[in-house]
């Protein structure tokens, strides 16, 4: 309350008994009480007012517009490409069907590649299989270098 610790409390109700007197600080405190209460009735009622003159000049409008655009899943690039003028219009159609040809050449052409491997890979397996399997090597066998005296 107030920022105030619990020594600095108990420091101020051992002042106020000391000034104020033991038959007198119930009152007071129960006085500050019902003065505490009202700040906070009336700063309630102020807190609502404020939020429906907030809610009659359209206050909540234009937040909830505002909270819209800085979210990015609900203001995405549909919205951007409106602010720019470019949705749908006969240069993006343009452009995708660009796209759409450059992915079907693509496609044609690791297809046809996927295929010519796939042929040249049956094409060994039937080479392998069909020669003699080669007989292994066998090493040389190694001589002793002569060592030079020094």
């Amino acid at each position: 309350m107030f920022g105030l610790g619990a020594s600095e409390m108990v420091v101020i109700g051992i002042v106020a008994l000391i000034v104020i007197g033991p038959k007198d600080l119930p009152g007071l405190f129960r006085t500050m009480g019902q003065y505490t209460g009202k700040a906070r009735m009336m700063a309630r009622e102020f807190s609502r007012a404020m939020d429906q003159a907030a809610d009659q000049a359209g206050v909540k409008d234009i937040s909830k517009t505002l909270k819209a655009a800085s979210n990015p899943q609900k203001f995405g690039t549909d919205k951007l490409k409106e602010a720019t003028g470019m949705t749908k219009g006969p240069a993006t159609t343009e452009l995708s069907q660009e796209r759409q040809a450059a992915k079907d050449k693509m496609s044609k052409a690791m297809g046809d590649a996927a295929v010519a491997r796939k042929a040249s890979e049956a094409e060994d397996a039937a080479k392998a299989a069909t020669e003699p399997a080669p007989a292994p090597k066998t090493p040389a066998p190694k001589t002793p270098k002569p060592e030079a005296d020094a």
